[in-house]
């Protein structure tokens, strides 16, 4: 007896609205409110014409590679200072995110020292950092052991060494600052003040608007980060910024898609104000991205002019006639929070779900091995003739069931890409999610195909053996776990 086609239709649309009502009915849910601005952010001054006055950086300078013990390994930098005589302000670079390389730096760095200011440079630790584990006060203490070194130096004035953080080094330099007074100044570029799961949700959202993906995509991506364990996701940055003192000059770019500046700027007055410090000066640059660059080229106007001014000009430039000056920022969406996924649906239970689906999909194969290797017993021919419809079936949806977790791999690696430069992505975006959500419905209509095969052989009499016992619940329970795991990531939600 077979399952007519209208039938197995009717069955595949009831368990795609099952599996559709999930996405909306188990959290996190990820919805960031527009952003109410406040009356201050709307009629920003322009910024000072003295910040912006342009800067001889003509000195010539000398190179030196330096190796600081740290804890755990050797830290290796490179130098940069005037040749003339004399005590001169200095800098620590820290770095953002990834491997941290000091030639990054080459740039600002030349240009900061040929103005007159000893700049210093450093190769990030590899020791104690990777893409799971990041200890921020690890971190801190690097750059206090550079800081450290520049005041042993003849030509550097130890009452005027600062540290300059970029994006992941705004949540490093403030607990360095907050730690010693060896500090005597901090610069933050693009940076967030909020958590890093804070930031990376805002900038998810902010990139997958520009990109004009569906709302689906987000739901993948926002489900997958509330089901990630790191730990630094949830660092507060309030408590080391709340306790830093020295003046501090922050600068954002008006166009940089990663950072929600706006309530980036709110928590770090906030925490100043709560420290008491009044000496701190905010700056945003038109058309500057979050490296201070235009479209990743020359750097933003004004940027160099005023990171050299406001340092050349300290102390009489940390305190400054108006705290908040340049262009106007433009945040849409608030940096609202990813919740934590709950237990059935962490990290851990994917990886099970995974695992577990894999080895329904590999015990069928190695089940008729071994039955060939140890002669099984003969087969009616009844079985014989049903068995193979149901053998390919279940080939199939193997198959495509590691087509979809290749594709969901392959689709995320591309939005990450596009982050960087997203000219044209948008259709290829919307063709990756469109094949992600393709492979997604063929698994489904597969698997009740499948179920109705096997259903139909058995009322027809046949009678599997053990082997192919555990092939058909390997094959449909494997694909199962995958369906119910793809509705959780909102693959079947509507709207698309």
């Amino acid at each position: 007896m077979r399952t007519g086609r209208g039938t197995l239709s009717v069955a595949a649309g009831l368990v795609l609205v099952a599996l559709a009502s999930v996405g909306y009915v188990l959290p996190p849910a990820f919805d960031p409110p527009p952003l109410r601005v406040d009356a201050a952010f709307r009629s920003i001054p322009a910024q000072p014409a003295d910040e912006l006055r342009p800067v001889v950086a003509a000195e010539p300078i000398g190179l030196q590679d330096v190796s600081v013990e740290a804890e755990g390994q050797v830290l290796e930098g490179t130098v940069r200072a005037p040749l003339s005589p004399g005590r001169r302000p200095a800098m620590v670079f820290v770095s953002g995110s990834g491997n941290g390389s000091r030639e990054e730096f080459t740039p600002q760095a030349e240009f900061l020292a040929r103005a007159g200011v000893v700049t210093l440079a450093y190769d990030k630790r590899t020791a104690g950092y990777n893409f799971r584990d990041r200890d921020f006060g690890l971190l801190a203490d690097d750059v206090l052991r550079m800081v450290s070194y520049l005041s042993t130096r003849p030509d550097v004035d130890p009452e005027r060494i600062g540290v300059w953080g970029v994006s992941e080094g705004g949540w490093v330099v403030p607990i360095a600052a907050a730690r010693s007074t060896a500090v005597k100044f901090v610069v933050l570029v693009s940076s967030p003040n909020v958590s890093p799961l804070r930031q990376v949700a805002w900038a998810l959202n902010e990139q997958l608007l520009r990109l004009r993906a569906p709302v689906g995509v987000r739901d993948l991506l926002t489900r997958a980060m509330g089901a990630v364990g790191f730990d630094f996701l949830r660092h507060d940055a309030m408590p080391a910024l709340s306790r830093v003192t020295q003046p501090v000059l922050a600068l954002y770019g008006t166009t940089d898609p990663s950072i929600p500046f706006v309530e980036s700027t709110r928590a770090l007055t906030t925490a100043l104000r709560e420290a008491g410090n009044n000496r701190y000066t905010i700056r945003f640059l038109a058309d500057g991205d979050h490296a201070m660059r235009v479209n990743g080229g020359p750097f933003t106007a004004g940027y160099l002019e005023t990171l050299t001014n406001w340092i050349k000009g300290l102390p009489g430039a940390g305190v400054p006639g108006v705290h908040l000056a340049g262009a106007t920022p433009v945040q849409r969406f608030e940096a609202s929070d990813v919740p934590a996924a709950p237990w059935y649906a962490g990290g851990t239970m994917l990886g099970l779900t995974i695992c577990l689906a894999a080895v329904g999909y590999v015990a069928g194969p190695v089940a008729a091995v071994l039955v060939r290797m140890r002669g099984g017993r003969h087969t009616p021919e009844i079985d014989m003739r049903l068995w193979p419809p149901i053998r390919r079936r279940l080939g199939r949806m193997a198959w495509t069931g590691l087509g979809l977790l290749l594709s969901v791999v392959a689709f995320i690696t591309v939005l990450v890409l596009f982050s960087v430069n997203q000219a044209g992505a948008w259709p290829a975006v919307l063709a990756g999610w469109l094949v992600v959500r393709v492979l997604a419905v063929l698994m489904l209509v597969q698997e009740v195909t499948a179920v109705a095969a096997v259903v139909a052989a058995l009322r027809e009499g046949m009678q599997p053996t053990r082997w192919q016992h555990v092939v058909i619940a390997g094959g449909l329970g494997g694909t199962g776990l995958l369906l119910v795991a793809a509705a959780y990531y909102g693959l079947f939600s509507f709207p698309w």
